[in-house]
């Protein structure tokens, strides 16, 4: 067990990258004292804990239509959602691809996943030790995407993804207090988020008008990514953080395709594996 935080961001379907470098250092049995994970860094983070090998690949990357997580129009439409997030959350850990829940819940690893308060519009990072329900109750909220996904209710709030309100919680690792911080990102390095399109902007206000927080939260999530970005670039020059991005084109956030998936799940794998010998000498330093 090291003592360092591990960090790891969202992006939807580019969360393959995170599992695949994620396996690599499961395979050399390196896990770290505390874990943060954003969206589908959350579904990283938990099998991450739990210490299961290639689930979040298998979750995510498959042929099987028995596994298929994604709605046709028809459906999606009806049931106000692009993804049965009752598939992923319920039957995927409990029936079809089982979660761990015994090894998670007995782990010394202190995970935070981090969804967003639409009430607030503010970040919050919420921890789960025994009730199995609610942990992937969190997983599912820290992981819905607004628009495309209903809002989730934990203990009467209504939450929505954890990267509306902090998609890169590294400021989230340097409360925390460990010297060591590990960011595991999902887009190459230099990338910086766009402001919303006017007519983006407009279907936003629509959806949420009943939460303006939220709505602030997503307006200028543009800004703060970007800021953040430019402080995670200024530690990783001084040295203060270990971080791994993709250096290949990213698959989309709903990506399909089963072989552009399954290579972005290598180029994650490959790449820490190229980097291994430099985290263990930032970890030693």
């Amino acid at each position: 067990m090291q003592k360092a935080t591990m960090v790891l961001e969202g992006g939807a379907t580019r969360g393959v990258f995170s599992s695949g470098a994620l396996d690599y250092l499961m395979e050399k049995d390196f896990y770290t004292s505390h874990v943060i994970g954003v969206s589908a860094g959350a579904c990283n983070a938990v099998d991450y804990v739990s210490r299961q090998i290639g689930r979040t690949r298998d979750c995510m990357i498959h042929k099987e239509p028995e596994l298929n997580y994604f709605y046709g129009f028809r459906k999606g439409f009806k049931e106000k959602s692009l993804m049965d997030m009752d598939m992923i959350f319920d039957k995927y850990p409990n029936e079809l691809i089982p979660f761990d829940f015994d090894t998670y819940f007995h782990s010394e690893m202190h995970c935070e996943l981090v969804t967003t308060n639409c009430k607030t519009g503010k970040a919050e990072y919420m921890t789960e030790d025994s009730d199995s329900v609610r942990l992937m109750k969190i997983a599912r909220a820290s992981s819905s995407m607004p628009l495309v996904s209903p809002i989730v209710n934990v203990d009467g709030i209504p939450y929505l993804d954890g990267g509306l309100a902090d998609s890169v919680p590294v400021n989230r690792a340097l409360e925390i207090g460990n010297e060591k911080i590990v960011l595991i990102l999902t887009r190459n390095p230099r990338y910086r988020k766009s402001a919303l399109p006017r007519g983006i902007v407009k279907l936003y206000r629509g959806a949420y008008k009943k939460y303006p927080n939220l709505v602030h939260a997503i307006l200028t999530r543009n800004f703060y990514y970007n800021k953040v970005m430019n402080q995670i670039d200024a530690l990783e020059r001084e040295g203060k953080v270990f971080v791994l991005r993709p250096l290949v084109k990213p698959v989309s956030r709903l990506e399909k395709d089963y072989d552009l998936l399954m290579a972005f799940y290598q180029h994650g794998y490959d790449e820490m594996k190229k980097q291994y010998e430099k985290l263990e000498a930032y970890m030693e330093k």
